[in-house]
């Protein structure tokens, strides 16, 4: 007897939901030097550094894989550029995305932002919240991620952790609930308290390895036990047990619901360098972080959910990457898929131009390498090799009628000229910026009158890895010079208002990549006065792409 078709749709979307609930798709964010890539490192250590495609364990500490690949990242030992890494363990699959930590790149992080389920906000024990972990976690706010609290570098001299907690509470109104609880810190770090299971991890300063390794930590061990006094004096285990008593009074116990809901944040203590506390956080991230839920979308001009179960394949691209691969001229999207079951070799559409690809070299990453993706589902990331037809804010699907919101560009707070030396290459120059712009590295404006690209930043290091980028992937030197103009606002209004603005200020006219008008203003206080001058014309700070 054959199977009604629809008894087999039912099923075939029980098997595509029950996937995409296995996967913990999570972004790590923090201030520079807060330990963002080594946590990223011991991450993969500790999940067994499996890929999906190929189960591909990682490399020794010599040769390990690195998720900061650009030659500038290495040298500066920063990241400025996301990355992702996809792993196997536990029966669940880990999608991690690694974020650029430096201010300069937060349009970056923002994007990255926008394809989590959850954060992994790493603080320095020492430091506590830095500016930059504020504006991060901003963001997070503004999309409703929960976050998960990570207080790093506990073998080196810290703040009091009470302090460091109040601090959680206070400027991010959170409520913490430490999951452990740290005994000293510094040269007299010795562990950690499961708070939860009563059971002691000893810390042993030789210790940089994985679990079960033989230079990893000792195995945990019964806290009122007699072997605790092998690891703590008598000072020290009075001292961790009132502090155990007195944050198990003075703070909340953890509640899941609050925590998905953004209002708490668990805390786990360690330290990423010595692989200590990076178990525990990872088995903390499978068991609380979320598996993707349902994406608010347009399915033919009309408000749609797209639920994770949905049997029709769908996604949007939230950065584009060219040149990873120095030996092949590649440009790679990243999507991040919101349903179905992706299959390599399916055709998907694009929403806003309609053109179809047919997706036969789809990548699973494990930072700079990469396999062939067979298949993937809801809350995977995904590359698809491309040439300038996809860009950072596309959305596909099979139908290709659905539409996702889109990721907004921000208006840059630095406005500089840009020529090459070699004025043979201008053509290449042209296209060389043209191509960082569409991967969203900078903002290229071509004024209505002149030769000279103006391109903006948010930041000066950007423009230092733009220089970078064009000189070891373009073969072009390029001279940066001051601009004239302080502020770049998009314009938008009616037809006749438009160009009777546009034609009065010819000379301070510019369009961007996507050839939308753009007024170059000399001050700020030049876009106040024309913006009350032109009422009807509004001057925005950001702008979606259409």
């Amino acid at each position: 007897m054959s199977i009604p078709s629809s008894v087999e749709a039912a099923t075939s979307r029980r098997g595509i939901a029950a996937e995409a609930a296995r996967r913990r798709t999570f972004a790590i964010i923090s201030h520079p030097d807060a330990g963002k890539t080594t946590l990223t490192e011991n991450l993969l250590l500790a999940g067994g550094a499996i890929r999906a495609a190929g189960q591909v364990r990682a490399r020794g500490e010599n040769r390990r894989t690195r998720s900061d690949w650009m030659k500038i990242e290495r040298e500066r030992g920063i990241s400025v550029s996301a990355s992702v890494m996809t792993f196997d363990h536990a029966g669940l699959m880990f999608n991690l995305l690694d974020t650029p930590g430096h201010e300069d790149f937060s349009e970056d992080t923002y994007r990255t932002l926008t394809a989590a389920d959850a954060a992994v906000m790493v603080l320095d024990a020492a430091k506590g919240i830095e500016p930059q972990t504020l504006k991060l976690f901003e963001v997070c706010r503004l999309r409703d991620i929960p976050i998960v609290t990570f207080i790093n570098k506990m073998d080196r001299e810290a703040q009091d952790p009470f302090a460091l907690l109040d601090e959680i509470g206070s400027k991010l109104a959170l409520d913490p609930a430490p999951l452990y609880w740290p005994a000293g810190s510094g040269g007299r770090f010795k562990g950690m308290l499961d708070l939860g299971r009563q059971m002691f991890i000893p810390f042993a300063k030789k210790g940089a390895g994985g679990a079960g390794n033989e230079d990893g930590h000792p195995k945990s061990i019964a806290f009122r036990g007699n072997a605790i006094t092998s690891y703590l004096a008598a000072d020290e285990l009075d001292e961790l047990t009132d502090n155990a008593e007195l944050v198990a009074g003075a703070s909340k116990p953890f509640d899941v619901q609050s925590f998905l809901e953004g209002h708490m944040t668990p805390v786990f203590f360690g330290s990423a360098l010595r692989h200590f506390g990076v178990d525990e956080l990872l088995a903390g991230l499978g068991v609380y972080a979320p598996p993707p839920k349902g994406v608010a979308a347009l399915k033919a001009g009309e408000a749609a959910l797209v639920e994770p179960g949905d049997a029709e394949v769908s996604g949007f691209v939230f950065k584009v990457q060219a040149n990873m691969d120095p030996n092949h001229r590649d440009r790679i999207a990243f999507l991040r898929l919101t349903s179905g079951e992706f299959e390599r070799g399916m055709k998907l559409k694009v929403q806003n131009t309609g053109r179809q690809l047919s997706v036969n070299a789809p990548i699973m990453f494990f930072a700079s390498d990469r396999e062939l993706a067979e298949q993937a589902f809801a809350g995977d990331v995904i590359g698809i090799p491309n040439h300038g037809i996809l860009r950072v804010g596309d959305s596909l699907s099979q139908s290709g009628t659905l539409r996702f919101a889109g990721l907004p560009n921000f208006a840059p707070e630095i406005l500089q000229r840009v020529r090459v030396k070699d004025p043979l290459k201008a053509k290449h120059l042209k296209k060389a910026l043209e191509g960082l712009a569409e991967e969203g590295v900078t903002q290229l404006f071509r004024p209505t009158l002149g030769a000279d690209f103006i391109v903006g930043a948010v930041g000066q290091l950007q423009f230092e890895v733009m220089a970078d980028r064009l000189a070891n992937e373009y073969q072009l030197e390029v001279i940066f010079e001051a601009s004239p103009y302080a502020e770049a606002r998009w314009i938008a209004g009616d037809k006749a208002d438009l160009e009777d603005f546009q034609g009065k200020h010819r000379m301070q006219m510019a369009a961007d990549i996507d050839n939308q008008p753009v007024f170059l203003a000399k001050t700020a206080w030049e876009t106040g006065y024309v913006a009350e001058r032109y009422p009807k014309v509004a001057f925005a700070r950001s702008k979606e792409r259409a």
